[in-house]
Parts: structure tokens; sequence; C-alpha cells
């Protein structure tokens, strides 16, 4: 009998290279599992093997082509007090991956859902891309049609934020140049292939260099980090503009110049000299 205050569902993080990345966390949570859930068996039981680990565990499949019908097994398993273990080819279950179905139906029954953090594609990329790591999205594969591909792009063409994308190396060429079409020739890309892999190889420029790049063969897991747009500059009359609107809402002068200046970026002191001789006329 297990005791029901037992019952999880584990994501678990494993190695998107050399198994030495695998954490003692993960080895303990496979080894003490009751059931795993694995998106490919045959690829579970060689990782196994190379850890030198034994799990004692009932291993079933789960992917894309059965998550619907087995999600039902493992929520009930968890909810009868069992450790359910998901694992993924490589990385954090459920992103690109299966996960997210059976964890909205845990969550939905009120039963708990823990990780066992570890390797992940799109923060490794993102580290090494060189490209501002302060705010970013997460965009995974885009549509395979080349049309849809290129709304999606255009639709991104004023983010921001730097972008993390997966594409398959033979779409590689293609996706690049619909970015540089739509993003601009110039704009900032990494492309990351095989990370923390024998033959990892990370190339950085322009998304119109990048495309020429990928005209030749391509191989292995590809990662693409590509810079979000500029922010545009906010002009002395815009920013004194956005001052007096929120004045008129109630705010202090002091206090509206500041936030205008951290949003805009302009110059608070110029911007407050000015707001100060606006307000006096």
């Amino acid at each position: 009998m297990h005791d029901l205050s037992d019952g999880r569902l584990i994501l678990a993080a494993t190695p998107i290279g050399s198994s030495d990345d695998a954490s003692q966390k993960l080895r303990d949570a496979l080894t003490t599992a009751d059931l795993i859930a694995a998106e490919d068996t045959r690829r579970f039981l060689t990782l196994t093997k190379r850890l030198g680990i034994e799990p004692a565990a009932r291993v079933v499949s789960y992917f894309e082509g059965n998550e619907a019908s087995r999600t039902r097994e493992l929520v009930d398993a968890v909810a009868a007090g069992q450790r359910v273990v998901l694992v993924t080819d490589a990385g954090m279950p459920s992103v690109s991956d299966p996960g997210y179905r059976v964890v909205t139906a845990c969550i939905d029954e009120g039963l708990r859902v823990t990780a066992v953090p570890g390797p992940s594609a799109v923060l490794t990329a993102l580290a090494v891309s060189g490209l501002p790591v302060d705010r970013f999205c997460f965009e995974g594969f885009l549509p395979r049609k080349a049309g849809e591909r290129r709304r999606r792009l255009g639709a991104l063409a004023t983010e921001e934020r730097t972008m993390v994308f997966f594409e398959a190396p033979h779409r590689l060429e293609d996706f690049l140049s619909d970015a540089a079409a739509e993003l601009g020739a110039g704009r900032r890309g990494a492309v990351c292939r095989e990370l923390t892999k024998p033959y990892e190889e990370i190339i950085r420029g322009p998304l119109s260099e990048l495309a020429q790049w990928a005209a030749g063969e391509v191989r292995g897991e590809v990662t693409v980090v590509i810079a979000g747009a500029e922010a545009p500059e906010t002009s002395a009359d815009d920013a004194l503009a956005l001052v007096r609107q929120a004045m008129a809402g109630g705010a202090k002068l002091s206090a509206a110049v500041a936030e205008v200046a951290k949003v805009t970026g302009t110059n608070r002191k110029a911007l407050y000299a000015a707001a100060l001789a606006d307000k006096e006329k």
C-alpha cells in the first residue's frame, strides 16, 4: 500500500548531451520511482545503462502519439500515492516535449507536481549566445509551412525581448532566411548546434550571414537565439507630453518625471528641467 501523501508527479530533466551532466537527484528520482513515463523507452534504457543504474519501477512510454490516452493512467497512479517520474529524450519535460497535459491534469485534481532541475537547451543557448539575457521569450518550433512561419516571424518583428527557437536542421536555412526577411537581415542571432556534445558548434552573426552558413549541411539538435528589436527612441517632446499626461492624472511633477524617464530612457535631469519650465508657463 502506498501512502497517498507520497503521491507526486516528478518532471525530471535529463542531459541534453553527455550523461556526465546527470545529477545525483536525477539518479535518486529514477531509482526510487514507482512508475516512470519515458518519451522513448529505448533511449531511456540507454541512459540508465550509461548512468549505471537499474530502476525497479515499471517503465511506460509517454509521447505525442499516446499522451491523450495515457495521461489518465499517470494521474491515477499519482492519486494512488505513487511517485511518477516523467522523462523526455533530453532536457526538461513539457518544454516543447510531452508533459504539459499530465501536469495540468494533476494540478486540476489537486495533486503534487514537482521537478528535478537540470539541463535545458533553452537556457544553455541563451547563456552562450552573447545576446541580452535580462529579458527573453521562448517560441519553440515555428510552423513548418513557409507562409505560416513568415506570419509568426512578422508578428515578432517588434518583440524587444531576446527570442529562443528550436528548429530541425533540414529546415534551418529556410527558417533563417525567413527570419532575415521579416526581422531584418542585420538582426543579430546565434545558431547553437549539438549543445554540450563533443561536436558543439555556436555560430554568431547577422541573420543574413547565418542563413548563408546554414545553406551547407547541418546536422544535430539546433537551438536558435535572435536579438529582440531595439526599443523606439522617444523624442523630448513626446517625453514631455507623457509627463503632462501623468500629472493630469494626479501624479506629482517629480514622480511623473521619474516614471517617464525610466520607461523611455530619457535623461531624467533634462526632462525635469523641461517639465518644470513647462509647468511655469
